[in-house]
């Protein structure tokens, strides 16, 4: 009955959009008007299954630097 949780899902296409713009962690970290990490960033870009909670903070972080409209399923394919 324990089952396991796929917590690492590969690159995400948040990544993409990053990479698009020039974007680093940092970028997003400094765009965000909520408490942001750099941990945060590399989570998302990298896979790590992220709350809904920090999913949003990225997605306003990103929107904010980028100066576009995007929503979660342009960042996340989870």
């Amino acid at each position: 009955m324990n089952k396991e949780i796929e917590r690492d899902l590969g690159e995400q296409p948040i990544a993409k959009i990053m990479a698009v713009y020039g974007f680093k962690p940092n970028d997003l970290v400094v765009n965000s008007t909520q408490q942001l990490t750099h941990k945060m960033v590399s989570r998302a870009v990298k896979g790590r299954c992220l709350n809904l909670k920090i999913q949003y903070r990225l997605l306003n972080a990103l929107n904010k630097a980028a100066g576009k409209q995007y929503v979660l399923k342009d960042l996340f394919n989870y």
